[in-house]
């Protein structure tokens, strides 16, 4: 089981993004992981920094921790410059990229409006995203599916790739684990519902199940999620030791962490 964790890159600056991926990297956490959204859903003008330049910056400022997207979404840019965006991240960051990839849903369709993009119909969608996953996968790059229909969950499985569930119960994640990889990605318990608590036994429930992977949503600080994690048992990296000015740099990643909380509840992608 790995743990990772979503980056407030809902917001106007990347600095809180790049303090959490270090504080990320620095408790031992496996991976980080950044939206692919030209505003957060249902929230039309807010800032959302684009994925493809902020985890190639957050390579540069880390070693170990691996970088995602959950997920990028076929449609928003022409499919060769998906895959070429997608692929020089794997490059820069020394093949640390877990590249999400899905074909987006009606929540998203506002904004391919918005800008005058092609909305392409499902069946179209799912085509290229079978064809990105493919070249992916051949390049070498680690590759998950963001789940959805019946029809999307078999293309990932023909076309070998890892199907990521977003916010699903234990038992639908514990049905899909029999037929092959599955990850598991979704929101962190507020406070009120139970906080690093509550994570701590999601996570044992979805290591039962067999999820390989949990991704959070951004909690406010990396410490939470990686209390959940040691409480379940999950082996995460040795630490770094505390550095001068970490409390700072996390109340700067805070201040970014009520709006993509606030925006997570639906799959952010």
């Amino acid at each position: 089981m790995k743990i990772g964790v979503m980056l407030p890159s809902f917001a106007p600056s990347a600095q809180p993004s790049f303090e959490a991926a270090r504080e990320a990297e620095g408790a031992g956490l496996h991976g980080v992981f950044a939206y692919h959204h030209l505003w957060p859903i249902g929230h039309r003008g807010r800032p959302a920094l684009w994925p493809s330049p902020l985890l190639g910056a957050v390579a540069g400022i880390t070693s170990r921790i691996a970088l995602g997207t959950l997920v990028a979404r076929v449609g928003l840019v022409p499919l060769a410059v998906l895959e070429s965006e997608l692929v020089t991240l794997d490059a820069v960051s020394g093949g640390r990229l877990v590249a999400g990839v899905g074909t987006g849903d009606a929540k998203s369709a506002d904004e391919h409006a918005a800008f005058g993009l092609d909305y392409a119909g499902a069946g179209e969608r799912r085509g290229e995203l079978l064809e990105l996953s493919g070249r992916l996968l051949a390049a070498g790059v680690t590759t998950w599916v963001g789940s959805g229909r019946p029809a999307t969950n078999a293309l990932a499985r023909t076309a070998g790739a890892v199907l990521n569930f977003w916010s699903v119960p234990a038992p639908r994640v514990a049905a899909e684990a029999v037929l092959g990889p599955v990850t598991w990605g979704g929101r962190f318990p507020r406070p009120a519902e139970g906080g690093w608590r509550a994570a701590a036994e999601l996570i044992g429930e979805l290591a039962e199940s067999g999820a390989g992977w949990v991704v959070f949503t951004w909690a406010g600080s990396v410490a939470p999620v990686a209390e959940a994690a040691r409480s379940a048992g999950v082996r995460l990296a040795d630490p770094w030791p505390d550095e001068p000015g970490a409390s700072d740099r996390a109340g700067a990643a805070d201040s970014a962490g009520a709006v993509n909380d606030e925006v997570a509840g639906g799959r952010p992608g």
